[in-house]
């Protein structure tokens, strides 16, 4: 199979989008912007044994690829437009690239989203290119600089779960022995099937103040909005939301309490939000702290005390490393 069989067998596929003029077979896409709204987009690179293991299913890789993207655009409060996939491979192999297609398309379809275009190549690594595009009102669109003191900091989702999957496989011997296998299969789904909350990001842009998807630990990324937005922040660690899987691990393995404040790739959105705004929120999330007048950034713990702040999150240039 060459290059080009490769992408007609699995990459070419009818798109019904209104949004899409032209898709996959010219050297450009064409889409249509709807009138009155910004073009967004966004890129995320994903390697093998970098961004995920090697030991990673085919259709996971294909589903997290779409998922992040997709994170990014719900970040923002935007709606779908298209999406391109660079594609390194060191070989071809049918049964690899049907499944990730096939895990690929899966989400892709959930969200109506279509494949518009993209390249393939032979690499010694596995790595991926997805640029996403998508399109939001200017008055709707949400980013990390609207932060205001006194907003309530919020999240979608719990926190903390794929970080724990992700050690699961890779030290399974840190695993707590009385962990069922359901929790662990449940931690493990939710590193590598996460769900992006593109509705909820629309909901939001409706009355948050800013926001930001949780890809490299919570106190990294709202760091970001921090620094955009020229604020504080107070966040309270026993209001974080925890699964019963996580809290199962966390209640066997007090040494990872901290792992919720840190861990990566739960891509969960935090966002800020006026008080008089929550009670009409109609999106499920958690109030953790709240932005400051003071431009740290403080943990507390249950007893009002603060923690100390560790704020390294994920690092794509660090050494690979759990520790």
């Amino acid at each position: 199979m060459n290059e080009f069989e490769l992408i007609a067998r699995y990459f070419s596929r009818p798109c019904a989008d209104a949004s899409v003029v032209l898709g996959v077979g010219d050297d450009c896409a064409a889409l249509r912007v709807p009138e009155g709204e910004h073009l967004l987009v966004s890129t995320d690179l994903l390697v093998e044994g970098r961004h995920f293991p090697e030991s990673t299913a085919a259709f996971d890789v294909g589903y997290k690829a779409m998922a992040v993207n997709l994170s990014d655009l719900a970040a923002m409060g935007a709606r779908p437009l298209g999406v391109t996939l660079g594609l390194a491979l060191p070989s071809i192999e049918p049964d690899w690239l049907e499944a990730f297609a096939k895990g690929f398309y899966t989400l892709a379809e959930q969200h109506g989203i279509c494949l518009v275009g993209g390249d393939t190549v032979k690499s010694p690594v596995l790595s991926l290119a997805v640029t996403i595009m998508g399109s939001a009102p200017p008055d709707r669109m949400l980013t990390r600089s609207g932060a205001q003191s006194g907003d309530l900091i919020a999240v979608t989702g719990t926190l903390g779960d794929a970080g724990l999957g992700l050690r699961s496989i890779q030290r399974p011997e840190s695993m707590p022995p009385s962990l069922n296998p359901e929790d662990i299969d449940f931690l493990q789904m939710r590193l590598n099937r996460p769900t992006p909350r593109g509705e909820e990001g629309r909901r939001l842009a409706e009355v948050a103040h800013a926001a930001i998807d949780i890809s490299d630990g919570l106190l990294q990324d709202l760091g970001h909005i921090l620094r955009a937005s020229h604020v504080g922040a107070v966040v309270e660690a026993d209001r974080l939301p925890i699964s019963p899987a996580a809290r199962a691990w966390l209640a066997a393995d007090p040494t990872q309490h901290n792992l919720p404040l840190t861990a990566g790739d739960d891509y969960e959105l935090l966002f800020t939000i006026a008080p008089d705004q929550w009670a009409m929120l109609d999106v499920p999330a958690t109030v953790i702290g709240r932005i400051t007048q003071d431009k740290r950034l403080r943990v507390l713990d249950a007893q009002g005390h603060d923690m100390p702040v560790h704020v390294q999150g994920f690092d794509h240039f660090a050494p690979v490393n759990l520790d």
